[in-house]
Parts: structure tokens; C-alpha cells; sequence
């Protein structure tokens, strides 16, 4: 996705909201958020990973219609792929949209399926940052401008200033849960008693495509299982393209 020229547009309105409701986080914040000016013109993503359940059912509170972007890298867990169905239909998310990277350059790039191993960066290029640019580049197309992300400051060491409200690339970021803690989660899981992936009772806190994602150790940060050795903390979706090796 290129930057958008509107980006600095784009940084003053996310500095507005976050002096209007910079206060406010979960369904509140979202609830403010549509109520003034966001309705039709908000969508999310998740990955119906380890933590998603909690962020898929505010939404589905909230507004069961705003799109959900779901990413099929073609390289997920079985579980994952039971998961986002059973979840999808237990929430009544309304618009579900499964993307998946192109099979033409999966063939040419990645015919073994083993660039994981040689050049991690990109495998998630491919697989995840590319066609989620294309998608994200039609939704910007037809309107959208602001983005819901399940990320949160205790995930990782990365994250540690996360906005509920910030700018990047051309979207307005809304990260409801962005200070929440593990606890949080757990307690609004166990509350609703929402379903939680199938992994996590395994070990794995932070799950993404199975070939870069192993089990935590006790105590670990929650995405020391993402590609670990590594020395990659990101797929690249969330680093600004302005910045981003991958370009």
C-alpha cells in the first residue's frame, strides 16, 4: 500500500479523536468513535489468534456489521482456520472477509513452501503484508478510514507505547484494547465465557503462520514464540510502509 498523501491529514485528525477520546478504551471508545463520524467507514482485522476472541466480541457488540478482515496465508494451523469459522458464526459477524496472498507468486517465489527458512521477511511480504495492502488499498477506495487492530502494550516490549488512537499509512489505528493486560483478557474471556483457540491450552500465546510460531516458555513475553532466533519481532502489516525494509 503507498503512503497516503493525506497522511499528515490524517496524523492531526488521530491527534483530534485522541484529545476528544483519548480517555476511553473498550466499547466505549469505539461506541464514541462511530457515533462521530467513523459508522461505515471503519473495518478490522484479526487472526483469530490467541487473543482475538476478546476484540472480535466487542466489535460483534458493538456493530456486528463492521467488516472483519480475516489474512489466510495459506501456511495457518488447522485450528486456526476451525477457529475463525466456529467464531465467526458463535459472534454473528455480518462481513467476514477472507483474503489470501496470490497463488501466481506463491508458485514463482515460494514453491516449496520453505522461504520461512531462508528469508522470513519475505514469506510474511508475500504472504501477509502484500495482500493485505491490496485490501487495504480497496477499502480505502471505497471509503474506509479507520482500522481496528487487536494489539496491546503487554504483547511485546514494541508496543510498549501504544495509542488507543494513532496514524499510519494513510488509517486512522483504533487499538480498543491497547492497555489492557493478559488478565484483562482472561477475565472478559472467562466472564462471557468466550471460546479460546484451541492452542493456547498448549502453549502457544501468539499464534501466526505454523512454520514461525512455537510454544511460550513459562513467564516468556507472549511473542517470544514468533519467530523465534529469528531476530524478527513483526510481520510487517504494523510497520509503517514509510519505514519498512520491505519496501
Amino acid at each position: 500500500m503507498s503512503q497516503s498523501p493525506d497522511f499528515t491529514s490524517i496524523e492531526a485528525e488521530a491527534a483530534r479523536l485522541r484529545g476528544l477520546f483519548g480517555h476511553l478504551e473498550g466499547a466505549p471508545l469505539l461506541e464514541a468513535l462511530l457515533e462521530n463520524g467513523l459508522a461505515g467507514k471503519i473495518m478490522m482485522t484479526s487472526s483469530f489468534g490467541a487473543e482475538a476472541i476478546a476484540l472480535l466480541d466487542l466489535v460483534a457488540q458493538v456493530d456486528s456489521t463492521i467488516p472483519v478482515i480475516f489474512l489466510d496465508t495459506r501456511r495457518l494451523f488447522g485450528e486456526t482456520l476451525r477457529y475463525q469459522r466456529d467464531v465467526t458464526e458463535l459472534l454473528g459477524l455480518e462481513d467476514v472477509r477472507i483474503i489470501r496472498p496470490d497463488s501466481g507468486q506463491l508458485e514463482r517465489i515460494d514453491p516449496d513452501d520453505m522461504l520461512f527458512a531462508s528469508d522470513p521477511d519475505k514469506c510474511c511480504e508475500i504472504r501477509k503484508v502484500k495482500p493485505l495492502d491490496n485490501a487495504l488499498t480497496e477499502l480505502q477506495k471505497a471509503g474506509f478510514t479507520a482500522w481496528i487492530t487487536g494489539r496491546k502494550r503487554f504483547q511485546a516490549n514494541t508496543r510498549g507505547a501504544l495509542e488507543t488512537i494513532e496514524a499510519s499509512d494513510g488509517f486512522l489505528k483504533i487499538n480498543p484494547l491497547a492497555h489492557w493486560t493478559d488478565d484483562d483478557v482472561k477475565a472478559i474471556v472467562l466472564e462471557k465465557n468466550l471460546p479460546p483457540h484451541p492452542l493456547v491450552a498448549d502453549g502457544f500465546l501468539s499464534i501466526g503462520c505454523m512454520p514461525c510460531t512455537e510454544r511460550v516458555a513459562a513467564g516468556g513475553d507472549a511473542r517470544s514464540g514468533r519467530w523465534a532466533g529469528k531476530g524478527k519481532t513483526e510481520c510487517g502489516i504494523h510497520v509503517s510502509r514509510a519505514t519498512s525494509p520491505l519496501n
